[in-house]
Protein backbone atom coordinates (compact mmCIF):
# COMPACT_ATOMS: atom_id res chain seq x y z
CA UNK A 1 0.00 0.00 0.00
CA UNK A 2 1.68 3.22 -1.05
CA UNK A 3 1.17 6.46 1.31
CA UNK A 4 1.64 9.81 0.24
CA UNK A 5 2.08 12.68 1.99
CA UNK A 6 2.10 16.31 1.78
CA UNK A 7 4.42 18.45 3.67
CA UNK A 8 2.22 21.95 3.91
CA UNK A 9 3.26 24.06 7.25
CA UNK A 10 1.39 24.59 10.21
CA UNK A 11 -1.42 22.48 8.28
CA UNK A 12 -1.89 18.41 9.03
CA UNK A 13 -0.40 16.55 6.41
CA UNK A 14 -3.53 14.55 4.57
CA UNK A 15 -3.34 10.98 3.66
CA UNK A 16 -3.63 9.38 0.61
CA UNK A 17 -3.46 5.46 -0.06
CA UNK A 18 -4.02 4.40 -3.77
CA UNK A 19 -6.73 1.33 -2.31
CA UNK A 20 -10.36 1.68 -3.60
CA UNK A 21 -11.31 1.87 -0.29
CA UNK A 22 -9.58 6.01 -0.14
CA UNK A 23 -11.92 7.08 -3.18
CA UNK A 24 -14.46 9.15 -2.67
CA UNK A 25 -18.01 7.34 -2.94
CA UNK A 26 -19.91 9.43 -5.07
CA UNK A 27 -23.40 9.43 -6.40
CA UNK A 28 -24.24 8.38 -9.67
CA UNK A 29 -24.91 10.40 -12.27
CA UNK A 30 -28.26 11.70 -12.78
CA UNK A 31 -29.69 11.14 -15.82
CA UNK A 32 -29.45 14.44 -18.71
CA UNK A 33 -32.73 14.83 -20.28
CA UNK A 34 -33.07 17.45 -22.63
CA UNK A 35 -36.41 19.11 -23.10
CA UNK A 36 -36.78 20.54 -26.75
CA UNK A 37 -39.70 22.82 -28.22
CA UNK A 38 -40.79 26.11 -29.56
CA UNK A 39 -39.93 29.70 -27.69
CA UNK A 40 -43.06 30.77 -28.39
CA UNK A 41 -46.12 30.87 -25.68
CA UNK A 42 -48.14 27.90 -26.88
CA UNK A 43 -50.46 26.58 -23.87
CA UNK A 44 -50.95 23.53 -24.51
CA UNK A 45 -46.99 22.67 -25.39
CA UNK A 46 -45.91 24.62 -22.34
CA UNK A 47 -48.54 22.46 -20.05
CA UNK A 48 -47.44 19.25 -21.64
CA UNK A 49 -43.38 20.85 -21.17
CA UNK A 50 -44.03 21.77 -17.40
CA UNK A 51 -45.17 17.99 -16.68
CA UNK A 52 -42.51 16.77 -18.20
CA UNK A 53 -39.83 18.83 -16.10
CA UNK A 54 -41.71 18.09 -13.16
CA UNK A 55 -41.63 14.21 -13.77
CA UNK A 56 -38.12 14.38 -14.70
CA UNK A 57 -37.11 16.21 -11.40
CA UNK A 58 -39.26 13.84 -9.24
CA UNK A 59 -37.11 10.77 -10.78
CA UNK A 60 -33.78 12.16 -10.37
CA UNK A 61 -33.24 13.30 -13.42
CA UNK A 62 -31.35 17.04 -14.60
CA UNK A 63 -33.31 18.91 -17.41
CA UNK A 64 -30.96 20.81 -19.80
CA UNK A 65 -32.86 22.80 -22.42
CA UNK A 66 -32.11 26.25 -24.44
CA UNK A 67 -32.88 28.12 -21.60
CA UNK A 68 -35.06 30.84 -23.51
CA UNK A 69 -39.07 30.87 -22.87
CA UNK A 70 -42.19 28.61 -24.15
CA UNK A 71 -41.59 25.27 -23.71
CA UNK A 72 -37.83 26.05 -22.05
CA UNK A 73 -39.24 28.17 -19.51
CA UNK A 74 -42.06 25.46 -18.85
CA UNK A 75 -39.97 22.63 -18.47
CA UNK A 76 -37.15 24.42 -16.15
CA UNK A 77 -40.45 25.83 -14.25
CA UNK A 78 -41.56 22.11 -13.35
CA UNK A 79 -38.11 21.03 -12.57
CA UNK A 80 -38.11 23.87 -10.43
CA UNK A 81 -41.30 22.55 -8.85
CA UNK A 82 -40.38 19.48 -7.89
CA UNK A 83 -36.99 20.68 -6.91
CA UNK A 84 -35.35 19.50 -9.34
CA UNK A 85 -31.66 20.67 -11.33
CA UNK A 86 -32.02 23.01 -14.67
CA UNK A 87 -29.28 23.93 -17.13
CA UNK A 88 -29.97 26.33 -20.18
CA UNK A 89 -27.45 26.68 -22.95
CA UNK A 90 -28.02 29.82 -23.97
CA UNK A 91 -27.78 31.15 -27.73
CA UNK A 92 -25.97 34.20 -26.75
CA UNK A 93 -23.24 35.30 -25.23
CA UNK A 94 -24.72 36.73 -22.12
CA UNK A 95 -26.98 34.49 -19.45
CA UNK A 96 -28.95 37.65 -18.86
CA UNK A 97 -31.69 36.42 -21.17
CA UNK A 98 -32.33 32.62 -19.59
CA UNK A 99 -35.72 32.55 -18.24
CA UNK A 100 -36.09 32.80 -14.70
CA UNK A 101 -35.91 28.98 -13.93
CA UNK A 102 -32.78 28.36 -15.15
CA UNK A 103 -30.40 27.48 -12.25
CA UNK A 104 -27.40 26.79 -14.66
CA UNK A 105 -27.18 29.32 -17.54
CA UNK A 106 -23.82 28.61 -20.05
CA UNK A 107 -23.49 31.48 -22.49
CA UNK A 108 -22.31 30.34 -25.77
CA UNK A 109 -22.80 33.26 -28.02
CA UNK A 110 -22.95 30.47 -31.13
CA UNK A 111 -26.73 31.31 -32.10
CA UNK A 112 -28.66 27.80 -32.79
CA UNK A 113 -25.83 25.71 -32.83
CA UNK A 114 -25.85 25.42 -29.11
CA UNK A 115 -28.71 22.75 -30.51
CA UNK A 116 -25.59 20.39 -30.51
CA UNK A 117 -24.64 21.11 -26.99
CA UNK A 118 -27.91 20.46 -26.13
CA UNK A 119 -27.90 17.51 -27.52
CA UNK A 120 -24.62 15.94 -27.26
CA UNK A 121 -25.22 16.55 -23.22
CA UNK A 122 -28.27 14.67 -22.83
CA UNK A 123 -28.60 11.04 -22.74
CA UNK A 124 -32.21 11.27 -24.29
CA UNK A 125 -33.63 14.15 -26.00
CA UNK A 126 -37.75 14.80 -25.43
CA UNK A 127 -39.38 16.96 -27.81
CA UNK A 128 -42.52 18.83 -27.25
CA UNK A 129 -44.17 20.71 -30.18
CA UNK A 130 -41.68 23.08 -31.72
CA UNK A 131 -40.65 24.55 -34.54
CA UNK A 132 -37.41 24.54 -36.97
CA UNK A 133 -35.21 24.53 -34.32
CA UNK A 134 -37.55 21.81 -32.23
CA UNK A 135 -36.57 20.12 -36.02
CA UNK A 136 -32.71 20.63 -35.81
CA UNK A 137 -32.65 19.12 -32.47
CA UNK A 138 -33.93 16.24 -33.41
CA UNK A 139 -31.55 15.59 -36.59
CA UNK A 140 -28.68 17.15 -34.42
CA UNK A 141 -29.58 14.19 -31.51
CA UNK A 142 -30.21 11.00 -33.58
CA UNK A 143 -27.54 12.02 -35.81
CA UNK A 144 -25.29 11.89 -32.46
CA UNK A 145 -27.13 8.42 -31.49
CA UNK A 146 -29.66 9.94 -28.84
CA UNK A 147 -32.80 8.61 -28.71
CA UNK A 148 -35.67 11.11 -29.58
CA UNK A 149 -39.39 11.02 -27.98
CA UNK A 150 -41.75 12.88 -29.48
CA UNK A 151 -44.38 14.70 -27.56
CA UNK A 152 -46.93 16.67 -30.18
CA UNK A 153 -44.07 17.12 -32.26
CA UNK A 154 -42.89 16.42 -35.92
CA UNK A 155 -44.03 13.74 -37.56
CA UNK A 156 -41.15 12.36 -38.97
CA UNK A 157 -42.69 8.66 -40.88
CA UNK A 158 -39.70 7.63 -42.75
CA UNK A 159 -39.62 3.60 -43.62
CA UNK A 160 -35.64 3.79 -43.74
CA UNK A 161 -35.69 5.64 -40.18
CA UNK A 162 -38.19 4.13 -38.24
CA UNK A 163 -36.31 4.55 -34.77
CA UNK A 164 -36.10 8.31 -36.12
CA UNK A 165 -38.81 9.60 -33.31
CA UNK A 166 -40.10 7.63 -30.34
CA UNK A 167 -43.68 8.30 -30.15
CA UNK A 168 -45.57 9.31 -26.65
CA UNK A 169 -49.20 10.42 -25.91
CA UNK A 170 -48.55 11.65 -22.45
CA UNK A 171 -45.66 13.28 -20.56
CA UNK A 172 -45.55 10.29 -18.22
CA UNK A 173 -45.12 8.32 -21.23
CA UNK A 174 -42.39 10.75 -22.62
CA UNK A 175 -40.51 10.32 -19.28
CA UNK A 176 -40.56 6.86 -18.66
CA UNK A 177 -39.57 6.28 -22.05
CA UNK A 178 -36.92 8.61 -21.94
CA UNK A 179 -35.30 7.49 -17.93
CA UNK A 180 -35.44 4.06 -19.21
CA UNK A 181 -33.24 4.23 -22.32
CA UNK A 182 -31.30 6.90 -20.39
CA UNK A 183 -30.66 4.02 -17.59
CA UNK A 184 -29.70 1.38 -20.83
CA UNK A 185 -27.42 3.73 -22.70
CA UNK A 186 -25.41 4.15 -18.73
CA UNK A 187 -25.13 0.93 -18.23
Amino acid sequence: MLTVEAAVPHRPSPRMVDTPASQPILPPRRPMIAVCGSSAEEPTSNALAEEVGRLLAAHGATVICGGGPGVMAAACRGALSAGGVTVGIMAGDTSIDANPYVQIAVATGIGHARNAIIVQSADVVIAVGGAYGTLSEIALARACGRPVIGLETWALNDPRHPDTLILATTPAEAVERALRLAEQARS
